[in-house]
């Protein structure tokens, strides 16, 4: 029998108190009653290339029912579902870990300060129980609760004191030790010129390898060969034809065909069609591996829960993993070129499909599923009709956010010589030639919305009758549809083979000389010189020495040991003692590569660009939650910001900034601010309405029920936009190391451009261990409760 949601005990005109709220903090003393099953959502985040990768998917969560335990003892709990809205954009991996709503409370009356009710509001993922009644009085309880919080931060406190005192009497201050550090560089170069020299003679190579390797080139080759020999006529067909399919061929449908032709006919008139055609061959294979590899290994864990403990860990750590971090192993094993490039892409792309296809699979109707039982229907028969069914919107999900990453990752791969439109880009950043940036970056632009679009309205489309009006299917419906369009495809091949099947040369346009002349316009009137504003110039400096200069010189200044004890207080106040352990471990191992310097720039630029984020993302999210006409006019920017990839943001910044730090920094910033916008959006709105209501029956000022109410209960959400802010700035402030940004993210790119895996390899581990610090410290960990 499915589970009911237990009816709400609240009075009608007061708002529920955050669970845990102990009876010294209602208003009239007593003890709540448990929280009924509440439904928890995910935000309505669109995530993508790396981006956000934990905004966006379906959160399941365990709601309490009264009387019944937060571990189901005493009856079955209710559980309730809520997944996103929202398609991928740049994010990371959608799935598993998005925001949950606190338990809803509010305060018994409204001032300026912020009442302690609306900040006791429980984290993500907790369901908390009320205290039973004791014989203490509510001011007895209070000083209680009050006297033990006395006791832990005092006792925290004394062991920094301690632990400072000791440090500065035992290890000095300065950097970091040269004792303690381990030089890989020497191994690593050491082991590359081993590969380079056993390519072709060790057995490892030549019967695994290399096989591995000549079966990748070869994979691509063919796609490549069949695109190019269909001809641009059949491409174009096929682009267009099959996106209208999916989406289907109604008003929505020609509209996304619209794109399609759109997407490809800019490709060709740019002159980046033979471009184009590589970029899409590798990203054909790419996906297909990472979708198969995905889908397994979400079947694993969603039909284990053993596999999926296992596994939970490791795809957490690739989730903040920057991109470039990929790229090492790979190209010191199969060097640099194809077979390096798709397996990094695959990598990276393969957990936003593993962890949707789980959360579907264990998200799917109990239900449905007790009616197969019943029904006689064995594991298998399970799995083939019912949960694989009830989880294909998940797993179309997964597909779109795979795609996008991996188009992505495709791109970056540019640096271990996949060709195609990334190393255009990759060319005219070296050379500061924008112009010919920018013709590379729209068509990569162009093919990013037209994978979004023709995925999100195929998925839009599940469950909905594939035919006629009149309930048959006609020639365009169903498998005549899809025939129809293959004919269509062959007809624009034959085409195209008597018409020939190279993009026209006349019908293209070299748009690099006026660019580059328009940037020199805005270089020469907005760098300086501009009224009241300054300019762009001025800007950059401005932040670079009030803001920059001085937190890298603060963090580098400081004694490394009294760093490592900041991070792990910091960690063990939002976390457990084994979260401030792994951050302080993590951060220690910079130390120990040899890297401790440049890790701190790469960590000052990090906090910069994040704290201009989240000021810019609570702000317009904020704005967007209550102003609805903010959102409509802000949604297509929003939408079109997260299916960009990160190599794109570069060109804008470099053409107005220059090539300094700053402008690594402000591509990073305006990369990670859609998602943030999002999360803060959707968690404002998902604030309980009954709280609200209550709230302005008791007088509430618009302000007092932002900063008393919606605020303190959509504490999760802004959690989560801190963390998510965390993981997409890094991303892009590594890849900024192309334009200036310095620090480890240019240790990445001289050790894959010139082939010193030894500098490389160190860097990326380094970043590796930053992206551990900066998660551990903005996700809280849930504590498990004494009893």
């Amino acid at each position: 029998m499915t589970p009911t949601k237990a009816p709400n005990h609240n009075p009608p005109n007061k708002p529920p108190l955050p669970h845990g709220t102990s009876p010294a903090d209602r208003p009239d003393g007593t003890a709540p009653p448990a929280s009924p099953g509440a439904v928890t959502r995910a935000p309505d985040a669109v995530t993508g290339h790396g981006r956000d990768a934990k905004a966006s998917g379906a959160v399941r969560a365990d709601s309490c029912v009264p009387g019944v335990s937060p571990s189901g003892t005493g009856g079955p709990a209710t559980a309730a579902t809520g997944s996103s809205d929202a398609v991928a954009g740049h994010g990371r991996d959608a799935g598993a870990s998005g925001a949950e709503a606190a338990a809803p409370g509010a305060a018994g009356g409204f001032s300026d300060a912020t009442p302690a009710d609306g900040r006791d509001g429980k984290a993500a993922g907790g369901c908390g129980t009320s205290a039973p009644p004791s014989d203490a009085t509510p001011a007895e309880g209070r000083d209680a609760g009050a006297s033990g919080a006395v006791r832990r931060w005092g006792v925290l406190g004394g062991l920094v004191v301690v632990l400072g005192v000791l440090g500065a009497w035992l290890l000095g201050g300065g950097a970091w030790p040269a004792g303690l550090t381990v030089d890989l560089s020497t191994p690593l170069d050491a082991a590359n010129t081993w590969v380079l020299d056993n390519r072709d003679t060790h057995p490892v190579f030549l019967y695994f390898l290399l096989h591995l390797s000549n079966t990748a080139t070869d994979a691509v080759d063919a796609v490549y060969q069949l695109l190019a020999a269909m001809g641009w006529p059949g491409v174009l067909a096929a682009a267009v034809l099959f996106a209208w399919r999916a989406a289907g061929f109604d008003r929505r449908g020609a509209r996304v065909a619209a794109t399609a032709l759109g997407a490809f006919a800019v490709c060709g008139l740019l002159g980046m069609w033979d471009a184009t055609l590589l970029t899409i061959a590798l990203m054909v294979v790419a996906v297909a591996l990472a979708a198969l590899l995905g889908v397994v290994i979400g079947l694993a864990a969603g039909l284990s829960d053993r596999v999926d403990r296992l596994l939970r860990p490791v795809l957490d750590t690739m989730q903040v993993l920057p991109a470039f971090a990929y790229l090492l192993p790979f190209v010191l094993v199969f060097g640099t070129g194809t077979p390096a490039a798709l397996f990094c892409t695959v990598i990276y792309a393969a957990p936003p499909m593993a962890r949707l296809t789980a959360l579907g699979l264990r998200s799917a109707d109990p239900g449905v599923l007790e009616a197969s039982v019943s029904l006689g229907a064995g594991r298998r028969q399970r799995l083939w009709t019912a949960r694989l069914p009830l989880a294909r919107r998940q797993m179309l999900l997964g597909l779109n956010q795979t795609i996008m990453m991996a188009l992505s990752m495709v791109v970056i791969a540019a640096l271990v010589g996949a060709g195609g439109l990334g190393e255009e880009v990759y060319s005219a950043l070296s050379t500061v030639d924008v112009g010919k940036a920018l013709a590379a970056g729209v068509p990569i632009v162009l093919i990013a919305i037209w994978l979004d679009r023709t995925t999100a309205a195929a998925g839009d489309r599940l469950g909905a009758a594939d035919s006629a009006p009149d309930g048959r299917a006609g020639p365009l419906h169903g498998r005549s549809a899809w025939a129809l369009a293959a004919a269509g495809t062959l007809t624009a091949t034959l085409v195209g083979l008597a018409l020939g099947t190279r993009w026209p040369r006349g019908w293209t346009y070299d748009i690099s000389a006026p660019v580059n002349r328009a940037q020199d316009w805005v270089v020469d009137h907005f760098s300086s010189g501009v009224p009241v504003v300054g300019g762009t110039e001025v800007w950059s400096e401005t932040f670079t020495v009030w803001l920059l200069n001085p937190l890298r010189d603060a963090l580098q200044g400081l004694p490394w040991w009294a760093l490592l004890l900041v991070v792990a207080v910091l960690a063990r106040l939002v976390g457990t003692w084994r979260t401030a352990l792994t951050a302080t471990v993590a951060l220690a191992a910079t130390g120990v590569l040899g890297v401790w310097t440049q890790s701190l720039d790469t960590l000052s630029q990090v906090v910069a660009a994040l704290a201009v984020t989240l000021v810019l993302g609570v702000l317009v999210g904020v704005a967007c939650a209550r102003l609805g006409w903010v959102e409509r006019w802000l949604r297509p920017v929003l939408d079109t910001l997260q299916t960009l990839p990160q190599f794109v943001y570069l060109i804008p910044v470099v053409a107005l900034f220059g090539v300094s730090r700053a402008a690594a920094i402000i591509a990073a910033v305006v990369y990670a601010l859609p998602a943030v916008i999002r999360i803060t959006t959707q968690g404002i709105r998902e604030v309980d309405p009954a709280a609200m209501e209550a709230a302005r029956s008791m007088g509430a000022s618009p302000r007092q029920q932002l900063f008393q109410v919606q605020l303190p209960l959509a504490r999760p959400a802004l959690q989560l936009a801190v963390n998510q802010g965390v993981v997409l700035v890094l991303a892009v402030v590594v890849v900024g190391g192309l334009v200036g940004g310095g620090a480890l993210g240019y240790d990445v790119v001289k050790g894959l451009s010139r082939g010193e895996m030894g500098v490389g390899v160190t860097a990326g581990l380094a970043i590796v261990c930053l992206g551990l610090v900066l998660d551990r410290l903005t996700q809280p960990t849930a504590r498990t409760p004494k009893h």
